[in-house]
């Protein structure tokens, strides 16, 4: 972190120590050190500081606006969140076995203070339009990677589980017998019922996805064709037979089929926008020393 003298910050008036600051750098600086492993060590570490600091004092501004707001937070609302925090607590103390100190008073200050804060930004973006057609469809062209839909295939297996009950030798042997009679023309759907060792739905696993199984077994499925049944192959989890049923190929999703999304998305983003211009004009007019 930063050597040499600490540095405290003055925001309109409010006093915000270099821990304060300090502590949001150790936030930010996992996602922040991955996302900027091509810079230095002394790059990152001013960047990241000034980021943290800017973080700081936005989140002063907002809060020091949002007690000003004209907005009364209803005590039942602060009441049951105090409950839910203090659930919390006994859950982790509860883990911990160490007892922890809760200050009711001060918890509900920030709860109070939490809510007006997002009271206070909803009523920033509630004049916001909907996104036009042609945000929406913008947005839909300089993203279209993201709506595409990736290579599908159905897919059923017969599986032997290597474990504490059967080992390898057992299971490759039951997988065997297995493969013999799918050779001499016996139906994969009655063989699977005999042998396998998930056995639910025929041992159908319905549409995957590349990464959604671990990827020895992917390498074989994807490579099947219809109606194709494998030979027998091994993955750590034990050894599989599989037959592929179906395929779906990649496919762009449609600008209609993805509106929703997209409306979401832009509309976040005008959100973002309008906060961060809400932001702006705090800090054009806030008084911010260092000492």
């Amino acid at each position: 972190m930063r050597k040499g003298k600490s540095m405290t910050l003055i925001v309109n008036g409010e006093r915000i120590e270099d821990s304060v600051i300090q502590q949001e750098a150790e936030r930010l600086r996992p996602d922040y050190e991955r996302v900027f492993a091509d810079q230095s060590h002394e790059e990152r570490e001013a960047q990241l500081l000034d980021w943290s600091r800017e973080n700081v004092i936005e989140r002063v501004l907002i809060n020091q606006e949002a007690k000003k707001y004209n907005f009364q937070v209803p005590e039942d609302k602060i009441q049951s969140a105090l409950a839910e925090v203090k659930k919390q607590y006994a859950g982790e103390e509860q883990s911990s076995k160490e007892p922890q100190d809760i200050d009711d008073e001060r918890i509900k200050e920030d709860i109070e203070l939490q809510m007006k804060v997002e009271r206070m930004l909803e009523d920033v973006c509630k004049d916001m339009s909907e996104p036009s057609d042609g945000a929406i469809r913008e947005y839909y062209e300089e993203n279209k990677e993201q709506f595409r839909s990736p290579e599908q295939v159905r897919v059923a297996h017969i599986v032997k589980y290597m474990n504490w009950q059967a080992d390898e030798e057992n299971a490759y042997n039951a997988i065997k017998e297995a493969h013999d009679e799918l050779k001499n023309g016996v139906a994969f759907e009655t063989v699977v019922d005999r042998y396998t060792d998930c056995a639910d739905s025929g041992g159908d696993l319905g549409f995957v996805t590349r990464g959604q199984t671990v990827e020895e077994f992917e390498d074989i499925v994807f490579n099947l064709s219809v109606g194709e049944v494998s030979d027998v192959f091994r993955t750590r989890f034990g050894f599989h037979i599989a037959k592929l049923y179906d395929r779906k190929p990649a496919v762009l999703r449609s600008l209609e089929e993805v509106k929703d999304e997209i409306v979401k998305a832009v509309g976040e983003q005008m959100r973002s926008k309008a906060v961060d211009e809400f932001v702006d004009k705090l800090k054009s007019k806030a008084g911010i020393e260092e000492t």
